[in-house]
């Protein structure tokens, strides 16, 4: 059984920055990784180690994983590295192709985890016309120095032992009709509130944050739930599955998969007078990595132009593409013992919540996955802007972006979404002139009073158009910001829809309500004055340009080193 380390740490105190370990490319082999002066991209906090304490109980998420207990050697724990993206390529479009290869065997090699530890949940998508609905995946990794091989491959000793940060965090959205995918990567020292979480094992409860704590810091607080729950705080898209990896498998995988061609503009060598960096050596131009060389590349932060995790997230970006084109054309992927070597090594370097808990589950969604092509996948970054050495989100274009992946709009710009199709009642209207319509004024918003004698004056408009039993209700004054009909049951309908169709309204503005004895319009904050409503105004949904976007096909990129880390 494997021992979870999330669930024994405890509460840290914050204090240094995460650029002192984690993906701030310390040097391999132990020694410490210092700040950067400047403004920078990072987060971190030392934390207690707990080697020790009680059984998980019978039952728990991770019960499987075997008790705490500082005797036992630390194996396989819940602390995650910062590429998640990239395993999750490689497990749900490489292993489809291995089948069901010792099934049971791979299925033990999985462990699983709680999806979601807060209070709330994002609302689930509406099914298109065929059924079907987007799928969200949060892949996260941290900067776990929980076994040897990883306190070889992450170093930084100061903090062997320490809680986990979830110092990766992208979001992989697939599209309802699977015609294309789009990732968003946030920087791990977002600044944001963390909701209360409650830790499924030992009952826990981590209140909720104020506004300014890092987003790498939810991973500590409970587990990976606790950073699926802070997403869909932040974002209200609902997430469907996550899925974590640690150093040592990035390496298994990165050797499973073979090379992986990357490009830098110069010859780079990430390593600082004081032996910073992650010590990646590459020459100018297109080289294959794997193995250890690709979890440098993906640890770069000293050499890349910019030199902040801003330049890592692209650099990953290009990483994920290119692999992922590899994994579709199963360049190098060819054999039986291959494939179930990839397998093998996904299997034990993957923790999944329950619903993906099987090489068949998994199989399942490599299907899916496998029906995007790579010129429909889209890279991102959360636009942010900068609160000192840290960042937060940037207040329009972020909930941009979020929003076109909650309305399941292409990042890419091709294929626009269309729009849902409106459903005529199946109950016919009356004639205008037999339709009862009561008029109240909804008006009144949270910083504007009630636009006097509305009620009155809607009354008479509609009247006007020919339903004469409109009345006004002068008694009422609410509060609605868009003008809405409201009928009480399925016979109302159709009388409903056409009140709405005679303002210019469209016939989704005709809503059911038991809070109405008959067809009721209620007339908004947007109609203050006038004799027509507002027409709604189209919505941009473009991606943003500070969303840095990265087609998945794009075969051109190339990183930008930084000239005083050349050779």
């Amino acid at each position: 059984m494997r021992q979870n380390s999330v669930r024994k740490e405890g509460a840290r105190q914050r204090a240094p920055h995460a650029s002192d370990h984690g993906w701030d490319e310390g040097t391999q082999g132990g020694s410490s990784v210092g700040t950067q002066d400047g403004p920078r991209h990072g987060g971190a906090r030392p934390g207690k180690s707990a080697d020790s304490g009680d059984d998980p109980p019978e039952g728990s998420a991770r019960h499987r994983r075997g008790a705490g207990g500082g005797a036992r050697p630390p194996r396989r724990k819940r602390r995650v590295l910062r590429w998640s993206a990239t395993v999750l390529s490689v497990l749900i479009l490489g292993t489809a192709g291995a089948g069901y290869l010792y099934y049971q065997h791979l299925k033990g090699n999985l462990e699983t985890d709680d999806l979601n530890l807060g209070e709330h949940r994002a609302p689930e998508p509406t099914p298109n016309a065929a059924g079907q609905t987007p799928l969200n995946i949060l892949l996260i990794g941290s900067d776990a120095r929980d076994s040897k091989e990883n306190q070889k491959l992450g170093g930084a000793k100061d903090t062997f032992g320490s809680p986990p940060l979830a110092d990766v965090q992208m979001l992989l959205h697939v599209s309802a009709d699977r015609s294309n995918m789009s990732v968003v990567s946030m920087p791990r020292d977002t600044l944001l509130q963390i909701p209360k979480c409650t830790d499924p094992d030992d009952g826990k409860v981590y209140a909720e944050t104020g506004p300014k704590y890092m987003t790498n810091e939810s991973l500590g607080r409970g587990g990976p739930g606790c950073t699926v729950a802070t997403w869909e705080k932040l974002t209200n898209i609902h997430i469907n599955h996550f899925m974590m990896v640690d150093f040592s498998g990035v390496v298994s995988m990165a050797d499973a998969i073979g090379g992986v061609p990357v490009c830098v503009d110069k010859n780079i060598h990430s390593r600082t007078s004081e032996g910073k960096g992650s010590g990646l050596k590459l020459k100018k131009g297109t080289t294959e990595i794997k193995g250890e060389q690709a979890l440098q590349w993906l640890r770069t932060r000293y050499g890349f132009e910019g030199g902040t995790d801003i330049s890592r997230a692209k650099a990953q970006h290009m990483y994920m593409n290119a692999l992922v084109r590899k994994l579709r054309e199963n360049t190098g992927l060819t054999s039986p013992n291959q494939l179930r070597k990839l397998a093998e090594e996904a299997t034990n370097a993957l923790t999944v919540d329950d619903g993906l808990g099987s090489p068949k589950k998994l199989y399942d969604l490599g299907n899916e996955l496998k029906k995007v092509a790579p010129s429909r996948t889209t890279m991102t970054t959360m636009p942010f802007e900068y609160a000192g050495a840290r960042v937060v989100p940037k207040p329009e274009d972020a909930e941009q972006l979020f929003r076109l992946v909650r309305d399941d709009i292409p990042l890419d710009g091709k294929g626009k979404k269309k729009p849902a199709e409106e459903k005529v009642s199946d109950d016919p209207a009356a004639a205008d002139d037999e339709i009862a319509v009561q008029v109240q004024n909804g008006t009144r918003s949270d910083v504007e009073p009630p636009a006097g004698g509305r009620a009155t004056a809607v009354a008479q408009l509609m009247a006007g158009k020919g339903f004469t039993k409109a009345t006004p209700d002068t008694t009422t004054a609410l509060a609605e910001e868009k003008t809405v009909v409201r009928y009480p049951s399925a016979d109302l309908e159709g009388d409903a829809q056409r009140v709405a169709k005679s303002l210019g309204l469209p016939l989704s503005a005709a809503k059911k309500s038991t809070d109405v004895s008959g067809v009721t319009l209620v007339v908004g904050a947007d109609w203050r004055e006038g004799d027509t409503p507002p027409k709604g105004k189209k919505k941009d949904d473009r991606t943003p340009d500070s969303a840095d976007a990265l087609s998945g096909s794009d075969k051109k990129a190339c990183m930008k080193v930084d000239p005083n880390f050349t050779w």
